[in-house]
């Protein structure tokens, strides 16, 4: 998001804020109507013609669709279900009729489609829903595949390749030339973390009772997903603080605080406040000076004294921590003002003396998902291998954990060796603490030797990860060994 959005938000937050402070339905009706007004307004331009549209609406058909699957039968027909239907359809045609009576767009970048299109849309929508939901009530696999479906659009949007023919596809179904066509034509607002909230929910109630066939007795006892309002879930999945970048809610937590009422004492109006400014900071004074320094692909090719190739590094680590971190204190201090406390997402992770705890303060909700839904079932897979040792054991899990972590920031070979690097340190880390506690039990009790192994523990862990973004902000390999022989003068 730009100031201008940025300072939008904080605005309707606040205003939303001061208008239902007690009352709790009024706060989730507002909250939904403004979160689906942002992501027709945060959703970038792409060339591709009103798909700053329909990207947004189709999020919305995946929220719906996944609402039914999550929710009880015929739990559509209560009231507020029925008014929060009625919310999402309506609000959207606004948007779509505004092409008529508004001279140039304003929810949209570009002119809304014509509203016959819109009107078909829904149509065809509600007989998809429809027939998913009667698939679902006689078929549990639908589930599974709902799940697959997300994973197979997030692959898509992340891999150059898939999203440029993807993108010529639509130009030649639309009569359109495919000669401009290219793999950011598909840039979709936030799905990456939509689609992992939407993947939560789907994944904590395939562990629910009712599935009972499909699960080890652990995941039956965790799957304790709590029934949702559409009003409350759709909030969850497009609440506009956290809609382009995060923190990933837990949708149990995040109804918890929709369905309580608050008032801010003037500490926690202060505080949010301090919170705000430091967040904007951050982000607009900071990462904006940094960025200009910051490694990129030209610079990466034009550079060439080891001392200046190493400040340019030294900027991209600080200028992604300040970029993403202030975005972070900006959508918690939001969403306080609304009465949501969403998740910390960072806690001083340059700071830590070893790569374990750095990735337990770095995009820590990001780090906990890939934890619950990934690494820990994928362990507890492993371990009914008796034969399998505990070294390999670790090995495979952190490095595939950190391998997919990569690729869901995109599916090219620099995210896998980013992937890899951070799999592989974490590996060597714990294996050489291991030895270290078994062969120096005390090493750590004498006060001066503790402070310098922290001290030196710091040092190392954030140039592991300072060289590691190198292959973060790099687009080639070829680019990334470039950098890495002027750095060490090679």
């Amino acid at each position: 998001m730009g100031l201008i959005q940025t300072g939008a938000s904080i605005l309707t937050s606040l205003l939303i804020g001061a208008l239902t402070r007690f009352a709790q339905t009024t706060r989730v009706y507002l909250l939904l109507a403004f979160s689906i007004f942002a992501i027709y307004w945060f959703q970038p331009a792409v060339p591709l013609r009103s798909f700053d549209f329909w990207l947004p609406s189709i999020t919305l058909a995946l929220v719906v669709l996944t609402w039914f699957i999550i929710s009880g039968r015929d739990t559509w027909h209560s009231s507020q279900n029925l008014i929060a239907l009625i919310m999402i359809i309506g609000l959207t045609a606004i948007i779509d009729l505004s092409r008529y009576f508004l001279p140039e767009p304003f929810f949209t970048t570009a002119a809304p489609p014509r509203f016959i299109l819109y009107f078909f849309f829904i149509i065809i929508l509600t007989i998809f829903i429809s027939l998913i939901n009667w698939l679902f009530r006689h078929f549990f696999w639908i589930l599974s595949a709902v799940i697959t479906l997300l994973i197979l659009i997030l692959i898509i949007l992340k891999t150059p390749a898939l999203s440029l023919q993807t993108s010529i596809f639509i130009r030649t179904l639309t009569n359109r030339s495919v000669e401009n066509a290219s793999f950011t034509d598909l840039r979709w607002l936030g799905f990456s973390y939509i689609a992992f909230r939407l993947i939560h929910v789907l994944r904590d109630k395939s562990r629910s009772p009712q599935f009972a066939l499909y699960g080890s007795e652990r995941d039956k006892q965790a799957g304790r997903l709590p029934e949702l309002a559409l009003s409350e879930f759709a909030t969850y999945v497009v609440f506009f603080p956290s809609l382009a970048a995060g923190p990933i809610d837990r949708a149990e937590r995040f109804a918890q605080d929709l369905r309580k009422d608050f008032f801010l004492t003037q500490d926690e109006t202060l505080l949010v406040g301090q919170r705000l400014a430091i967040g904007l900071f951050k982000k607009f004074v900071i990462a904006d000076t940094l960025a200009s320094i910051a490694l990129n692909n030209l610079l990466a090719t034009q550079v060439r004294a080891t001392g200046w190739m190493w400040i340019i590094v030294y900027a991209y680590a600080f200028q992604i921590y300040f970029d993403f971190s202030g975005y972070t204190d900006i959508a918690i201090g939001m969403a306080h003002l609304v009465g949501i406390k969403l998740p910390e997402n960072f806690a001083a992770p340059y700071l830590k003396p070893n790569l374990t705890q750095f990735w337990n303060s770095w995009h820590m909700t990001l780090t906990q998902w890939f934890r619950s839904y990934f690494f820990n079932p994928f362990n507890r897979w492993m371990r009914g291998f008796k034969n399998i040792p505990l070294w390999t054991m670790i090995f495979v899990g952190q490095v595939s954990t950190m391998l997919l972590i990569g690729l869901w920031h995109g599916i090219t070979l620099n995210f896998v060796v980013w992937g890899l690097w951070h799999g592989l340190g974490l590996f060597i880390q714990n294996r050489w603490s291991d030895f270290i506690r078994a062969r120096y039990p005390n090493l750590g009790q004498n006060t001066r030797v503790h402070s310098a192994l922290q001290i030196g523990g710091i040092l190392l862990t954030f140039h592991f990860v300072a060289l590691g973004w190198v292959f973060f902000a790099l687009s080639e390999p070829s680019l990334s060994w470039q950098v890495f022989r002027k750095l060490f003068g090679m």
